[in-house]
């Protein structure tokens, strides 16, 4: 999957060398990189019985020393389209024998700050890979004048190359940070980069009481209030510096009507020097240009999700499986599974978007990846899809699916359902698991287990499919239930509902009549009113076979 536009130096540019540096590059460090996977020792200790690399690029976490050695030792007598291309690792500064033997490996080798957060570096750099622009590898000029930059930040840059020219043209240190605070760009620090900065961009959060002040002064609810560009003073006690912040706003449409909703945040730190006098302004034409920037990314699909939806047969025509299978580096043969994971319905007033899921499917993914590092997870309007090649185990996905909804409605409060489909054989039968798991979903809506397969939920989503089927054809609508619809609209009455709960106890006329909260007398007497009104006979058994289909298209079509 290399994209010539990402190298390992278009990638180190974009984290900034403050946080990553280079140590080993026996090719040069304007290597192609076009895939990345984080492994941990276990996953490491698994690569020494392989023969491929997994992508071309490693992020070794909680790898020791002597473990990451032996598998250089391994990596290096193999032939180089076997192997990585580069690997990140915390300990590699400190060790030279991890230098040498990337070295002899002909690996590239870059050493990551000790307080980086692993998972916040590889959504970066997956960002990196998904939109890469030219405008990483060749930044304006730190030595411009600010009016030979004015027209650049209205140009087709990308959320870094955007940072640094709002860096240079106000002299401050820019960062770029979603609603959650999460840092998606940021421009090159200096000396005077704050304790705040420095742990934003390392994916650690800053000094609580910091933190806690910024909500006390109101500064994110002016953010949220009003398009104004915000002042946060320094505070030396705190060791924090003077910054200025803009809410990013992007609207619901493409002619910019609706109402518009805040994506998030443009901060400029004040460094050595003071920030020029039109900062304000240069922040808030800024946000305007990175709210366009971000609804670009959130409205068109990288070209990993586009690989991953065809494969799972979601945008029609022939499919080239094993062109895919290279291109995402899984592999096409072993057991797979598809999960698809939707919103509960009825759990909340306020159910999740397709924005929201959106924003959920980058944590389902890293937690995915956790799981099986070679999962892979795409959105598809209101709906997650993760794909799971060469599964451990039948069970193990049904188990880890049901703590990831859990985990998900812990940290969130949003309540997900899932259904997993039957392992297939290989990748090329992903798109009829796909299929079978869309069966599900729509078929188990209302279903008690938030997690599900085919074959626990066969009976209810046959079943909704034939009242699909019946709703679809109005030929095979009972002519004779608009006479029990017009009684109920003229009469205020509900005998739809009573003999719907009539006839699941067909046999227990106490019990329906204990669930509508009626005298068993007074059920008798609406499902006698209900067989003349239709001139059906409820003692015949097709008669109710009939009439509970006919009574589930009623309320299928009152639900559309």
């Amino acid at each position: 999957m290399t994209r010539t536009s990402s190298t390992l130096d278009s990638i180190v540019r974009a984290l900034h060398s403050a946080f990553v540096e280079v140590l080993v590059a026996p090719a040069g460090s304007d290597v192609p990189i076009g895939s990345v996977t984080l492994v941990d020792a276990d996953d490491l200790a698994a690569e020494l019985y392989t023969t491929a690399a997994a992508a071309d690029l490693y992020l070794l976490a909680g790898v020791r020393e002597a473990d990451a050695v032996a598998w250089f030792d391994d990596l290096a007598t193999r032939s180089s389209d076997l192997r990585p291309t580069a690997v990140m690792s915390k300990i590699a500064a400190s060790s030279t024998l991890m230098q040498h033997a990337a070295r002899t490996a002909g690996v590239a080798l870059v050493a990551v700050h000790t307080q980086t957060r692993w998972d916040r570096l590889l959504s970066m750099v997956r960002g990196v890979l998904d939109h890469s622009s030219p405008s990483i590898t060749t930044p304006p000029p730190s030595s411009a004048e600010p009016s030979e930059l004015a027209g650049l930040v209205g140009a087709d840059t990308d959320l870094f190359g955007l940072a640094h020219t709002v860096a240079v043209l106000t002299r401050g240190m820019v960062s770029i940070e979603d609603q959650r605070s999460h840092v998606l760009a940021y421009s090159a620090s200096d000396d005077q980069a704050d304790e705040l900065r420095t742990l934003s961009i390392l994916g650690r959060e800053g000094p609580a009481e910091y933190l806690r002040r910024l909500e006390q002064w109101g500064v994110y609810d002016a953010v949220r209030r009003s398009d104004e560009v915000v002042e946060v003073p320094a505070h030396s006690d705190l060791g924090i510096r003077r910054r200025l912040v803009a809410g990013i706003r992007m609207t619901a449409t493409q002619d910019g009507s609706g109402t518009p909703r805040l994506v998030g945040t443009l901060w400029i730190q004040e460094g050595r020097r003071p920030l020029t006098d039109d900062a304000p302004s240069v922040l808030q034409g800024a946000a305007a240009v990175a709210a366009r920037l971000i609804t670009r990314i959130l409205e068109a699909p990288t070209n990993e999700a586009v690989q991953i939806q065809r494969l799972l047969g979601a945008r029609g025509g022939g499919v080239d499986v094993p062109s895919l299978a290279a291109a995402l580096s899984i592999p096409t043969d072993g057991p797979a599974a598809v999960i698809g994971l939707a919103a509960l319905d009825g759990a909340a007033p306020d159910a999740p978007s397709s924005a929201t899921m959106a924003d959920l499917s980058g944590a389902i993914r890293l937690h995915a990846s956790s799981f099986h590092r070679l999962s892979l997870v795409t959105t598809l309007g209101d709906r997650i899809y993760v794909l799971v090649p060469r599964t451990r185990a039948e069970t193990s996905v049904p188990s880890w699916t049901r703590r990831l909804l859990e985990g998900i409605e812990a940290r969130t409060g949003i309540r997900l359902r899932a259904a997993v489909a039957s392992p297939v054989a290989a990748l090329s039968e992903v798109a009829a698991a796909r299929r079978e798991v869309d069966r599900v979903l729509d078929g188990t809506a209302g279903a008690d287990d938030r997690v599900t397969t085919l074959a626990d939920s066969r009976t209810s989503v046959l079943l909704g499919e034939i009242v699909d089927l019946l709703l679809a054809h109005p030929s095979l609508h009972d002519p004779r239930m608009a006479a029990l619809v017009e009684y109920d609209a003229r009469t205020s009455s509900s005998l739809r509902e009573s003999i719907a709960t009539y006839l699941r106890h067909p046999s227990d006329v106490r019990r329906a009549a204990a669930d509508l909260h009626v005298h068993p007398n007074t059920l008798r007497y609406r499902v006698r009113r209900a067989e003349e009104i239709t001139k059906t006979d409820l003692s015949d058994p097709a008669a109710r076979l009939l009439m509970e289909l006919q009574l589930a298209v009623l309320a299928r079509q009152a639900s559309t």
